[in-house]
């Protein structure tokens, strides 16, 4: 949520942002609800003079025994019209919260201009695209035909944009769960968290999802809880309303958890297989930071998830996404975009992001520099999805005769296991 301080002193600033962006915001209804309800609370502040005065004056002919029924009913007049106006500015304020609500994060000024995806730029590459001496197969046949994975099974069990997976495939999947949390603990110094799968719309609200993304979140019938579309939702809401000490920051935080998501206005997008599901595995990396520091810890957590990819061998790419682009809550992100041979294309694999006080200022979130509180810095970014970390190695490792070969970093964590082959 935007500072309203920003939205009063520089509109303009805010005017430019929503037009890098291509974001449609009704910035000049959201201006004249605050100039509505600064005028309701000068007004309020002036009757409160004006009912002290009167309160003197009651008092005074009191004390002289004066009749004071004239006075009295002047401050009851006075006093059922301030309750009118607490009234009337409760209303403003729920209705200019929730437009702010609503409008995104102003793009940082290193952002690339651009009207969408093709605007994005290319950062830097990493690795070697691999070669093929015959045409290599997309996951989905690769899985299929191993035996370890099962889509027409998980369409029975949930309908489609699920999968259900066998065997060495689900060892798989277990897995790369397993190394990039002990990668980001031991390695990159995250304090992994379990944090619930079931979170409620106030903590849905903090981190951004809410209300704007309603659509596209999963909700419990006739209860306040929401699955959770990934675990930046309660990571962001752990520290909400405190005011952290600033010799605590950055924290670091690495959670696991399953992530749940409609899909709302992806239809006929990615409908093979296993790049876009209504539910998949994800190991996120979160950070409360300085502002001081935050673009600093930005470079540093994008090179974590890039540590990962490295590890397992898989070519990716590192992009800047657009002002077009950018997630709702974002000031900057880079995509992390993974080679997948069976489309012949990049496709994305983790967004690291800086949402700079975005959420901060939602979620109540605040250290104490000096005397004086303010709102901390937060990032989050994938580390990695792990689905699509599976159809990467898929896609990657296959070889001629159909079977697959496991990256070396991960064979511990498959029991020695250095191959996947066909399974009955």
């Amino acid at each position: 949520m935007i500072d309203i301080k920003l939205l009063r002193d520089e509109p303009d600033r805010i005017r430019e942002a929503m037009a890098r962006r291509n974001a449609q915001v009704d910035l000049e209804s959201l201006i004249a609800l605050d100039q509505s309800r600064r005028e309701l609370l000068h007004e309020s502040e002036q009757l409160r003079a004006e009912q002290n005065r009167v309160s003197e004056a009651i008092a005074a002919k009191k004390r002289a025994r004066e009749n004071a029924d004239e006075e009295v009913d002047a401050m009851r007049a006075v006093r059922d019209r301030i309750k009118d106006l607490e009234e009337a500015v409760r209303d403003l304020d729920q209705k200019l919260r929730q437009g702010l609500l609503m409008i995104p994060n102003l793009p940082d000024a290193s952002v690339p201009d651009g009207a969408d995806e093709s605007c994005n730029a290319v950062v830097r590459t990493w690795g070697e695209i691999p070669e093929f001496s015959f045409e290599p197969a997309d996951h989905v046949d690769v899985g299929t035909r191993l035996g370890i994975l099962d889509l027409e099974c998980a369409a029975k069990l949930s309908g489609a944009r699920f999968s259900l997976q066998k065997g060495a495939g689900a060892r798989l999947e277990r897995a790369l769960i397993s190394f990039f949390l002990d990668l980001h603990t031991g390695e990159h110094g995250y304090t992994e968290i379990l944090p619930p799968f079931l979170i409620s719309g106030e903590t849905m609200e903090g981190s951004g999802q809410l209300p704007k993304f309603a659509e596209e979140a999963f909700k419990v019938e006739k209860r306040d809880l929401w699955l959770a579309p990934t675990a930046e939702v309660p990571l962001t809401n752990m520290h909400r309303d405190e005011i952290l000490p600033a010799d605590r920051l950055p924290l670091y935080y690495t959670a696991y958890t399953p992530c749940f998501r409609s899909e709302a206005g992806s239809h006929g997008k990615d409908t093979r297989g296993m790049l876009r599901q209504h539910q998949f595995n994800k190991v996120e990396l979160y950070k409360f930071t300085t502002p001081e520091t935050s673009w600093d810890e930005l470079e540093k957590l994008t090179a974590n998830a890039e540590r990962v990819l490295q590890l397992l061998g898989l070519p990716y790419r590192v992009v800047a996404l657009c002002t077009g682009d950018l997630g709702f809550g974002a000031a900057k992100t880079y995509d992390l975009e993974v080679w997948l041979p069976g489309q012949n294309r990049y496709r994305e694999i983790s967004s690291c992001s800086n949402c700079t006080d975005f959420q901060a200022r939602r979620a109540g979130i605040r250290y104490r520099k000096d005397k004086k509180p303010e709102y901390v810095h937060t990032l989050n970014g994938s580390g990695l999805a792990v689905g699509r970390t599976v159809v990467a190695i898929l896609e990657n490792y296959q070889q001629e005769d159909g079977s697959v070969v496991i990256p070396e970093a991960l064979r511990p964590y498959m029991g020695g296991l250095d191959r996947i082959t066909r399974q009955t």
